[in-house]
């Protein structure tokens, strides 16, 4: 009998009940469950499956991201299914899937992903790499997440932060060896799907199925307060209209440089200190 190893991550979902995501899951697969800790790791339990066993990965994005980074150049047969079940969903919303839908496989979404270099070391990712005051939210978030019953509103993260915490820096943008320069960036995001940050759509044309492409949007030249007005139509596409501020391009390499050290984040995972970063679409990287 096939057994699914379902994965679960207690922090996904703003610290969604246990028991409560367990009886849901439970509902929708009828095969023998064997629950483990994603701390423990994936390589352990995935060199040990059975034929017919596959595994179950339940929580948000930062949860996948893991996932996909720590089984980077193992091969394996089994299929991989999602439940999703974290905070920001931005993978599942741009599939077309809907939160704490039954399983599904994303063993196709999981092959050929592009790779971000930052500081020396390289991570693939799933939806987006940001750089600039969403990776300012993250940093404050991940603080704020260490507070006991701190709910985490990166909505009004973002509003202080851009009236008066995150300084916008200037920015050298090198896109498949085409450089190009700009001032008071406030953001600077290269993606493989669509979404990103619970909902924000930077660059609605991008298309992660699209082998060897990654899109790239910079926010430049605003004052804060006409990017405060501005930034709640990034969640429906409609900043593109915002032509003197917004910059979209396409390319298989890109490199953004800012003149000061500025938090980023992949899926939803901070790394601070950072004054560049590079991505790569799969098919490039693999070549490097």
């Amino acid at each position: 009998m096939a057994k699914a190893y379902v994965f679960f991550n207690s922090l996904a979902g703003n610290g969604a009940s246990f028991d409560e995501v367990k009886a849901e899951l439970c509902k929708t697969v009828s095969d023998q469950e064997v629950f483990c800790d994603v701390n423990d790791g994936y390589r352990d339990v995935i060199s040990s499956l059975d034929a017919d066993d596959y595994l179950v990965i339940c929580g948000g994005d930062g949860t996948l991201n893991r996932f996909i980074n720590e089984i980077d150049g193992m091969e394996f047969d089994n299929d991989v299914l999602y439940f999703a079940s974290g905070n920001g969903n931005d993978f599942a919303r741009d599939i077309g899937k809907e939160n704490r839908e039954a399983p599904y496989s994303i063993k196709e979404h999981i092959c050929d992903l592009p790779v971000v270099t930052v500081n020396g070391k390289s991570y693939r990712f799933l939806n987006g790499v940001g750089y600039g005051i969403d990776g300012y939210c993250c940093q404050v978030g991940d603080e704020l997440k260490k507070i006991p019953g701190k709910k985490v509103d990166y909505t009004a993260i973002a509003i202080k932060g851009l009236l008066f915490h995150y300084k916008p820096a200037n920015a050298r943008v090198v896109i498949d060896g085409v450089e190009n320069h700009y001032r008071k960036v406030w953001i600077a995001p290269t993606m493989h799907g669509r979404f990103y940050g619970g909902g924000m759509m930077p660059t609605p044309a991008q298309d992660r199925t699209q082998r060897g492409k990654l899109s790239i949007m910079i926010w430049h030249g605003s004052g804060k307060l006409r990017t405060l007005m501005a930034f709640p139509s990034l969640f429906k596409g409609e900043h593109l209209k915002h032509t003197k501020y917004i910059d979209v391009c396409e390319g298989s390499e890109i490199t953004v440089e800012f003149d000061r050290p500025t938090a980023l984040q992949i899926d939803g995972e901070t790394v601070l200190g950072v004054t560049s970063y590079t991505a790569r679409a799969r098919v490039l990287a693999e070549m490097k």
